[in-house]
């Protein structure tokens, strides 16, 4: 079709071109027109390929495979396992079978060892036991630089400084001294970035602060220090194990209100944490009488800061920091370091800085039961994971409280949708936990051991010391894998085609338990999968590691595997 057009294209601007060229003479005949191209020259439609069967159907059993990863990525293990359950049921329904053909055969091998593996992750990522990540704190790394030569301030730093302090009212007093101007120098320079993420990040936070120090009557200045201590970081962690906005240690948190225990630490609540730091400095401020001073012992301890006071009998912070011989480092410079940081915060478009205003922290409670995974909470408010946590980031696991109710933090807007939620699900739906009851002889060590788990936390989550005895009868939390609520469901059975998803959704034993059965050994053939051979024997992949102690899902031909078999197919 295409050649027939130029062809015609051709013709015509020869015939053009020969009219242009003799303008004044009239042809003897009309131009003769190019014929129509005939019907049978046109280009003849392609036909369409054929098709191929088993490549749509790997393509098709794909897109549930990716969606289940994407649910799976947000928290949502039921819309994740029914996504699973469909990758694998679309090969198992087809008429051409999982395993007639070689590229299926290989593709549903490969496909059930990766959801085997994203079982093995939620099993290890979210049993109820394991505590969240922690980011560093950068207090550490602030200290650690100051131990080095601090740069000489430039003169027109003094100069910007100089002005600054003049003309802007500060509620801590700051002197435009050596050490001041030199962490303002530091902070224009090497640490600039550090400097501006934080007033980013802080932009969220300060709103919130100054309300609660204005209410303390505390100086509004001292909403800054988190910037030094944590870069307004709620999950910050330091080497000393200081954690959150404030940086508090444990016992200072207990002293000051702080809630501490296996299932929450309210140091990583920005709110609480800010209302016990408020009190803190109010504290040590009562005992100083010195902001300078009540600031050296809120980062070096009321007790070491008595102590330095009295041994050199010195009551001015910069005179008792004049020499090494009474303080840290560390402690001496951090009080340099937090007003050079109230310098910039109270004025960054001095010092080249530009703060991205970004929106408070707004947020629904909603009371919860004891014990409530929180991908359930996640999935019921139509939100992630990730921004539950980020919302309630004192929750050290992945389920709420077990010994009392607790009030979690929603998005706006989604509170009534997860209460009409919480009110219609089955109660063994909601947690992530289970119990065993303990039998005779058995102690924390034994049933840690049994059940696979580590000591200490089976004992701190049931509020007891790695010596308690354990009494006959008595109930102990068990944390259980979160993708086995969907076992907890009572309108839904899992389906017959996945052995993999009856694990995810499935088991209420405990990992050793043995069902009442024939043992069986089973010879590994060529082509043979654990998945596979689950079916074979009506059980689940994981049963089949766990009896067989297996770390990972590969298996060899001429292995032998035990079975606990109650239904032989």
């Amino acid at each position: 079709m295409r050649a027939d057009r130029l062809l015609w294209v051709a013709v015509l601007a020869g015939t053009i071109a020969a009219g242009c060229a003799s303008t004044n003479e009239r042809p003897a005949t009309a131009p003769k027109t190019a014929p129509a191209p005939p019907a049978a020259q046109a280009a003849a439609p392609q036909p369409p390929k054929p098709s191929d069967p088993v490549s749509d159907l790997i393509a098709l059993s794909e897109r549930h495979f990716a969606a289940g990863e994407r649910e799976l990525k947000l928290g949502h293990l039921e819309q994740a396992r029914t996504e699973f359950d469909r990758a694998v049921d679309v090969l198992l329904e087809s008429p051409m079978g999982a395993r007639t053909n070689a590229r299926l055969r290989e593709h549903f091998d490969r496909l059930v060892d990766r959801i085997n593996a994203h079982e093995v992750t939620a099993l290890a990522q979210g049993d109820g036991f394991d505590e969240k990540r922690y980011e560093p704190a950068s207090i550490d790394e602030l200290l650690e630089i100051a131990t080095f030569p601090m740069p000489e301030p430039e003169p027109s730093t003094r100069v910007a400084v100089e002005a600054d302090l003049a003309e802007t009212s500060h509620d801590v007093p700051i002197p435009a001294n050596q050490r001041v101007l030199s962490y303002v120098e530091l902070f224009q320079g090497k640490l600039r970035d550090y400097i501006q993420d934080g007033l980013n990040r802080g932009s969220r936070y300060l709103p919130m602060i100054q309300s609660v120090f204005r209410a303390e009557g505390l100086p509004l200045d001292l909403a800054y220090v988190p910037l030094i201590e944590s870069a307004f970081k709620p999950n910050a962690l330091s080497r000393a194990k200081a954690k959150g906005v404030w940086q508090f240690m444990r016992g200072t948190a207990l002293e000051n209100g702080l809630r501490t225990d296996w299932y929450i630490d309210e140091r990583s609540d920005p709110e609480k944490a800010t209302q016990a730091a408020a009190k803190y400095l109010k504290t040590l401020y009562r005992q100083f009488g010195d902001w300078h001073l009540a600031l050296a012992a809120y980062n070096g301890g009321l007790g070491r800061l008595q102590r330095a006071m009295r041994r050199s009998g010195r009551t001015d912070f910069w005179a008792l920091t004049s020499t090494s011989r009474y303080l840290p480092r560390e402690t001496r410079e951090y009080v340099p370091l937090v007003l050079a940081a109230m310098i910039i915060a109270r004025n960054p478009n001095q010092y080249g800085l530009t703060v991205e205003a970004a929106e408070p922290v707004e947020y629904e409670k909603v009371q919860v039961p004891r014990g409530v995974d929180l991908r359930r909470v996640a999935e019921w408010a139509g939100t992630t994971i990730d921004e539950i946590q980020a919302l309630n980031p004192e929750l050290r696991r992945w389920t709420t409280p077990v010994k009392y109710e607790y009030d979690v933090k929603v998005p706006v807007g989604s509170g009534d949708r997860l209460r009409a939620e919480l009110a219609s699900a089955p109660a063994a739906e909601l947690t992530a936990l289970k119990w065993h009851t303990v039998k005779r002889g058995e102690s924390i060590k034994t049933i840690a051991r049994k059940l696979g788990v580590s000591r200490t936390d089976l004992a701190e989550a049931n509020g007891l010391s790695l010596k308690s005895r354990v009494r006959t009868g008595q109930q102990l939390i068990i944390p259980r894998a979160p993708a086995a609520l969907m076992a907890a469901r009572t309108d839904r059975q899992p389906p017959a085609s996945l052995a993999v998803s009856r694990s995810l959704t499935g088991a209420t034993q405990t990992p050793d338990a043995r069902p009442a059965s024939s043992r069986v050994i089973h010879r590994v053939k060529r082509g043979d999968t654990l998945f596979g051979i689950a079916r074979l024997y009506d059980t689940t992949v994981e049963k089949i590691k766990t009896w067989n102690r297996l770390r990972s899902n590969r298996i060899s031909a001429g292995d032998r595997l035990t079975i606990f078999a109650t239904n032989v197919r």
